[in-house]
């Protein structure tokens, strides 16, 4: 399959800045069943851009700019060959060891409710299976919210609510897989939807099977990711896989517009 992805960000400042500093997490990789045809980040004004890698082995991109200015917009654009793969990850370059993803995080705390509720809806069994009932039941209990999350919002807090946006359901899977015992990530990238233009990147999880690999489980659907994603950044939570982050030097407020769009070429 052919995609076209389209991905807007734009930052308005209530004050001018004196100075701009993002990491983009915006570059997909290729795998044994992703191809990057083409793929370019373009930013409205003046910028330094350096390429390099997070501590997760991501590409990023440092952006620098410098003030004053009132605000910026990124726009990422490109093609992507994929193909089907039933969820099972193959050809990536992996930096760290699968048991560094058992650890939690401030957004994905150890919550003994989201630890029993995995416990209950998986069963006895294999592991893969254990995950397949445990992504299908996030996908049967919540309600799908497909807009911008709640800063600062955590796994347990989010279990709590009837709503979950993609980046809270894979939260909540990769507290349940750790609590289950299997090491889990968080993904962020791209997904071909019917309904057009979304506030957000995608995100789902990944699971590791001994003798198997990463396997990668979308709650949102309940079903494993196939040839209508496209995988860019991998980390234990959202706040390391986030495709936009930094600081600014500047008083004010800020306000920020996301726009994506996905579109299957052929």
């Amino acid at each position: 399959m052919r995609l076209s992805i389209d991905h807007r960000t734009v930052y308005r400042f209530s004050e001018p800045q004196s100075r701009l500093v993002q990491m983009l997490r915006l570059t997909p990789e290729n795998t044994h069943d992703q191809t990057v045809a083409g793929w370019r980040i373009d930013v409205d004004r003046d910028a330094r851009l350096r390429e390099g890698r997070d501590g997760f082995g991501n590409a990023v991109t440092m952006l620098y700019v410098e003030g004053p200015l009132d605000g910026i917009a990124i726009t990422v654009s490109g093609e992507v060959l994929t193909s089907t793969s039933s969820g099972v990850l193959r050809g990536a370059a992996e930096m760290l060891p699968p048991p560094l993803y058992l650890r939690a995080t401030d957004m994905t705390p150890r919550d003994p409710a989201i630890i029993a509720f995995a416990d209950e809806a998986t069963g006895a069994g294999d592991p893969l299976g254990r995950l397949h009932r445990w992504n299908a039941a996030l996908h049967a209990r919540f309600e799908m919210d497909m807009g911008r999350p709640e800063p600062g919002l955590d796994a347990g807090g989010a279990f709590q609510r009837p709503v979950a946006t993609p980046r809270d359901l894979t939260h909540i899977f990769c507290v349940g897989a750790r609590g289950l015992g299997i090491p889990a990530r968080y993904v962020s990238g791209y997904a071909l939807r019917v309904d057009g233009h979304r506030a957000t990147p995608h995100a789902w999880a990944e699971a590791h099977i001994d003798g198997l690999g990463w396997v990668a489980f979308d709650p949102c659907t309940g079903m494993c990711p196939e040839e209508d994603y496209v995988r860019v950044a991998t980390a234990l939570d959202a706040v390391g896989a986030a495709p936009v982050a930094g600081s600014r030097l500047g008083d004010g407020e800020e306000d920020l517009a996301v726009d994506v769009s996905v579109m299957r070429e052929d």
